[in-house]
């Protein structure tokens, strides 16, 4: 992709930010409840109407629908996310606070991931039809078929229950509470990736400069190295963008289950609690992740096929 392309995409991705943050304001603006009364009620205390009223005016509570839109947009432009209605404090804070051990738990699964999928789908596809083709593909498909929370709450049981390998709550977001929340992310993702790796190696196998190397004498190994796992690269790239999106939104059962303090985490518990501004702010996190993920990806695709480059 050139400059011109990219500017262009980014102005996109304006624009559709603008309007996902519409529809979020709009569906909460719809949404049963009073803010206020959740926001006195959160902190054991329930005022008198008066009380009520002159909070909701202070806040801009009692102003036109697109006012309060406008001016929350503003204050989202300038970094202002406004406060949390359950701890008071300020929501950017918070959405950061937990974005590092969701960072640290996203990159961990995808390291997991790509040290499960990417020799195990070579393997596959060099021994197609073979007893370790068959078995890989089995394997693949109970780890598809099983869901996520499942799994977690089986490692649980196992693992930090019964054999008290690991501990059951992911308190502080270190290493050892880390493991659990990874390995079950990681599971399916394993089983996703493995097929994908499978099927692109199968297809560069098949063609002609596979053929012709192996005609000039170069091993299967240098041939697989140098030459079909570099060409086999571009269909994943795709595949592992929107994993990192999806694990950097936050993964909200798994991180419930092992109560992990994620962006996840946080965001089911925004929900049970009615906090808004929190809702809201992750909302937009999320599509802004994707968006930048999605960039990052086209443009990485440049790099990795000249075609592409080319094209571009």
């Amino acid at each position: 992709m050139n400059k011109k392309q990219i500017l262009n995409r980014i102005a996109q991705m304006a624009v559709v930010l603008v309007g996902i943050s519409f529809i979020t304001f709009a569906l909460i603006y719809m949404a049963p409840g009073d803010p206020v009364r959740v926001m006195y009620s959160s902190g054991g205390v329930m005022p008198s109407e008066e009380v009520i009223n002159q909070t909701r005016e202070a806040m801009g509570l009692n102003k036109p629908f697109l006012v309060q839109y406008f001016n929350w947009l503003t204050s989202c432009l300038h970094g202002d996310f406004g406060t949390s209605y359950s701890s008071g404090k300020p929501v950017i804070g918070i959405l950061l606070e937990r974005l590092v051990p969701t960072l640290k738990l996203a990159f961990l699964s995808l390291i997991i991931m790509l040290i499960i999928s990417i020799p195990s789908g070579i393997i596959a596809a060099v021994k197609q039809n073979k007893i370790a083709d068959y078995t890989i593909r089995g394997i693949t498909f109970l780890g598809v078929s099983i869901p996520n929370f499942w799994v977690g709450l089986i490692l649980l049981y196992v693992v930090a229950l019964k054999l008290k390998l690991l501990p059951v709550v992911a308190v502080g977001g270190g290493f050892k509470a880390m493991i659990l929340p990874a390995l079950t992310l990681a599971f399916a993702m394993a089983a996703k990736y493995t097929r994908q790796v499978r099927t692109a190696v199968l297809e560069e196998l098949n063609k002609d400069y596979v053929i012709g190397a192996k005609a000039r004498g170069l091993s299967n190994g240098k041939i697989l190295l140098r030459h079909v796992f570099p060409n086999s690269l571009l269909p994943l790239i795709t595949l592992l963008g929107l994993s990192l999106g999806s694990l950097l939104g936050g993964t909200a059962v798994v991180e419930v289950i092992f109560s992990y303090p994620g962006l996840g985490n946080l965001a089911v518990s925004a929900i049970t609690a009615y906090d808004y501004p929190v809702i809201q702010a992750y909302v937009l996190w999320i599509a802004l992740i994707y968006m930048v993920i999605n960039l990052i990806v086209d443009i990485s695709y440049s790099l990795v096929d000249p075609k592409v480059r080319e094209r571009g």
